[in-house]
């Protein structure tokens, strides 16, 4: 195992794989530096001297402005790193060679649906159309279970607080999020409930639902009958009857589509897991895949790395003003646009906005950017895309599955239980948060600052995505856990 890793040729700091302690005297490319303080696992120390106003390298780009001289062997952090980051930026589009070569195809076990999409389970959704009807829901979701069993596998509600007392685009959102998991290929079944009186009531989802199968899709509203749970229940029932007609075949990798999101960040992310699915990411799009990476505030700081792979000016175009359309969004919030990284992600070594964007931004692999997507809008372009939706774990994962995303790659160095609308696989970049939470915990990418290369850790996780395609469960799954949260942008009347 390494005790520490300089990613780039050109970075002045490296990064610690394990606890180091002062007074440790380590090669670095055949330069000599002696800690001066301990440094914690996934924190940086100082290859050279960084005087006081200079760029800190790391990733090759800088990630802030030192605060103080930084002496070679100090603890490189938020006691002496400031953010470099300013508010609106003008950009250069600088077109890259972004070309990957196709692979041999693979494929999954999935359900093909008669419009021609794919899920990858094969549930029945119960989705309330205002908040005032989540206990209802999931009462009907408690009584209905018995409907679960061969090809149905499970019966699912998901409440949320939204659908009325909302204004102009904020309305006209969350009837996008319902109406996309309505048309999302993961339900075999779907059940709308509605209160009756709500400004998003059933007639008005219909308008973002579009045609729909109508023995796919039932709808019911809770003031017009009698006992809208017993109803509601016997048409679950009948839901489920349909459901059950489909089987799993064989379905080609072309077809996926994943999102991807990190959440909880160590130092070890940008080395360890956000790379590992950045290589799937590839091997994926080589097959001709899709996948979605979102988290726009994310991007700030390493925006320029994605504007350059856009396949087109126009597309170019669209990341610029997916990028300051969020720091607008901030702003006119009268917050700080780069507030962030959070507590945890600076226990476990990410100092500045840029040194958590440039880890996070890893997971978008070397492919073009060939979409991208307004929040709520679903997928339509295979390969690389780009999703406008908030950091927060619960927002983004959901907006990931609305957009079409049949499964959510996670990565965290800190660990969380929740799940999302869809499978949500968790990715620990520390073996240790993998041997710890082995009840969250689906998959570790830790052992790559052992001896797994990124290549091989990219088709590992290839394989298991396969499984999880195929059938099984999550650790989230597994538990029953099924989350979703719609991004509020606007008043509350």
């Amino acid at each position: 195992m390494k005790d520490f890793m300089k990613i780039h040729p050109d970075d002045m700091v490296a990064v610690a794989l394990k606890p180091l302690a002062a007074g440790a005297v380590l090669d670095v490319d055949g330069q000599t530096v002696a800690l001066k303080e301990d440094i914690p696992q996934g924190h940086k120390f100082a290859l050279t001297a960084i005087h006081m106003g200079s760029p800190v390298i790391k990733y090759g780009s800088s990630i802030g402005v030192a605060k103080e001289e930084i002496a070679p062997g100090s603890w490189v952090h938020i006691h002496n790193v400031k953010t470099g980051l300013g508010e609106l930026l003008t950009y250069t589009y600088e077109k890259q060679d972004t070309t990957l070569k196709k692979t041999e195809q693979a494929y999954f076990q999935g359900y093909r649906r008669p419009n021609g999409k794919v899920g990858v389970r094969n549930e029945v959704w119960i989705i309330p159309t205002v908040g005032c009807v989540n206990n209802v829901v999931q009462a009907i979701e408690k009584k209905a279970q018995k409907f679960a069993g061969g090809s149905v596998e499970e019966i699912v509600a998901f409440t949320h607080p939204y659908g009325c007392s909302q204004m102009g685009d904020d309305q006209d959102n969350t009837r996008q999020i319902l109406a996309d998991l309505v048309n999302h290929p993961n339900a075999g079944g779907v059940l709308v409930l509605g209160l009756g009186c709500e400004n998003s009531n059933i007639e008005e989802l219909k308008k973002f639902i579009g045609p729909y199968d109508e023995k796919r899709v039932r709808f019911l509203v809770a003031q017009e009958c009698e006992d809208e749970i017993e109803e509601a229940v016997k048409i679950v029932g009948e839901l489920a009857e349909y459901a059950g007609s489909f089987k799993r075949e064989p379905v080609p990798a072309s077809e996926l589509i994943i999102g991807m999101k990190c959440g909880g960040s160590d130092g070890l992310s940008g080395i360890t897991a956000n790379p590992a699915v950045g290589r799937f990411s590839d091997l994926l799009i080589s097959k001709g895949g899709t996948t979605i990476l979102t988290e726009v505030p994310e991007m700030f700081g390493a925006e320029t790395l994605l504007m350059n792979r856009c396949e087109t000016e126009e597309l170019f175009e669209k990341t610029v003003a997916l990028i300051n359309d969020f720091k607008n969004y901030f702003t006119a919030h009268n917050q700080t646009i780069y507030e962030n990284p959070s507590p945890g992600n600076k226990k476990g070594g990410i100092t500045t906005l840029e040194d958590k964007s440039l880890g996070c931004t890893q997971k978008s692999g070397s492919a073009a950017v060939r979409g991208v997507l307004k929040y709520g809008e679903v997928v339509s372009t295979k390969g690389l895309n780009l999703l406008s939706a908030p950091g927060n774990d619960m927002v983004a994962s959901t907006a990931l599955a609305a957009s079409g995303a049949h499964i959510v790659l996670f990565t965290t160095g800190r660990g969380t239980p929740f799940a999302s609308p869809v499978p949500t696989v968790k990715i620990s970049t520390n073996t240790g948060l993998f041997q710890r939470k082995d009840n969250w915990i689906d998959f570790n990418c830790g052992i790559m600052v052992e001896d797994t290369s990124l290549e091989e850790m990219g088709s590992q996780l290839f394989d298991y995505v396969l499984e999880v395609a195929s059938g099984k469960k999550v650790k989230a799954e597994e538990k029953g856990f099924h989350d979703m949260a719609i991004f509020k942008q606007g008043v509350t009347l």
